[in-house]
């Protein structure tokens, strides 16, 4: 079955005689006990079986586990390793999770930030104590490219774990499993909800090994489960997520190189442009390099600040993965302990038509001097 036939008819899990075309929402809690039947929500409920079997599906893995957002499902990874554990994780990781590591575990685990875009660094961040590796490719907000293939060999050869944070790229363009990866991780939020308005996120595994029913653990006794409401609302959106992302990525690709290409630019952030450093190894491991982009102002930061505010189809927001255009310095987000250059602009390009969006773009950057 084709990725955009599965994305479609894999997440319906039809009962009863009625046999609706989709699946209803079952918001009951709880269940009467019968050979086979669920117990609790918290545990298990109908919308997220069918979402996580859809999900383990498109990723082409053996499992999935929903959460209710993307940090609650990379905490999971985090909560099941052992006490003292060591992690290597990129230097410019999604700055949530690298929050938690560095605040929340600061007593628990262990953690070396580094350039993934060169394996050589992973070489020298390994310790005795490494158990987890974690990747992050496309970045966020650098669009680094991490070669997963190549790391995941060398974390195999010191039985370390790797996990992939896929959110940027998704399964239409990356299979991080079949590169090597163990996990696979999603903040739901953004392309597979696709519309700006469910909170989510997700594993997905390659082997339901010990671990993985660790990470289960987690999430079932913990509970930053995803309600019944939004599994529906996902795999709702996740039938259209092959056309979305194919839409994202030619605009992405189209502003990208006009930007690249004007006056008041000093530099874009796009894997898809051939000058990216890692463009070959992005080629080599991706079907298509995504709809988000960043880029430098020439100038400070209020030169880049003045052009978001004169824009009119590009919404001053975080997040991304939405059908409408969003816009930020993500600098001013991340707060003062960023490493983000200060004049950094991401964009989370939508699916508005690309006329509007380049001539917005181009007066916007007329505007500053």
């Amino acid at each position: 079955m084709k990725f955009e036939t599965l994305a479609i008819h894999g997440g319906e899990e039809i009962t009863g005689p009625h046999k609706p075309v989709v699946q209803p929402i079952t918001l009951s809690t709880t269940f009467e006990h019968h050979e086979g039947s669920l117990i609790y929500s918290r545990a298990n409920n109908p919308n997220r079986m069918a979402l996580e079997k859809l999900l383990a599906e498109l990723e082409m893995g053996k499992a999935a586990a929903a959460f209710s957002s993307g940090n609650a499902a990379g905490m999971a990874v985090f909560q099941a390793l052992p006490l003292g554990s060591h992690i290597v994780a990129p230097s410019d990781m999604y700055h949530g999770l690298k929050k938690q590591l560095v605040e929340l575990f600061k007593d628990r685990l262990e953690v070396t930030f580094t350039d993934l875009s060169d394996p050589e660094n992973l070489e020298k961040a390994l310790q005795p104590n490494t158990e987890l590796l974690w990747i992050e490719t496309p970045s966020n907000p650098m669009l680094k490219i991490s070669d997963i293939k190549v790391l995941s060999s060398m974390a195999k050869d010191n039985d370390v774990r790797v996990v992939c944070d896929n959110t940027f790229a998704t399964p239409v363009f990356q299979n991080p499993l079949k590169l090597g990866a163990d996990l696979v991780m999603h903040s739901a939020t953004k392309y597979f909800g696709g519309h700006s308005d469910v909170l989510g996120g997700a594993l997905v595994t390659k082997e339901v090994d010990d671990f993985w029913q660790e990470v289960v653990n987690v999430q079932q006794t913990g509970g930053a489960v995803l309600s019944p409401f939004d599994c529906y609302m996902l795999i709702r959106s996740i039938k259209t997520l092959a056309y979305r992302m194919k839409g994202h990525a030619e605009h992405a690709g189209q502003i990208a190189s006009f930007l690249d290409q004007h006056e008041k630019v000093e530099r874009v952030f796009y894997p898809g442009l051939t000058g990216h450093p890692n463009h070959g190894v992005a080629k080599s491991q991706m079907t298509g390099f995504g709809g988000i982009l960043s880029f430098l102002v020439k100038g400070n930061p209020d030169d880049a600040d003045k052009l978001i505010s004169n824009l009119k189809y590009y919404t001053n927001a975080t997040s991304l993965g939405g059908v409408e255009s969003l816009i930020e310095r993500r600098a001013a987000v991340e707060g003062p302990d960023t490493k983000t250059p200060q004049n950094l602009i991401r964009v989370s390009v939508g699916l508005e038509h690309l006329d509007d969006l380049l001539e917005d773009l181009d007066q916007g950057l007329q505007t500053i001097s």
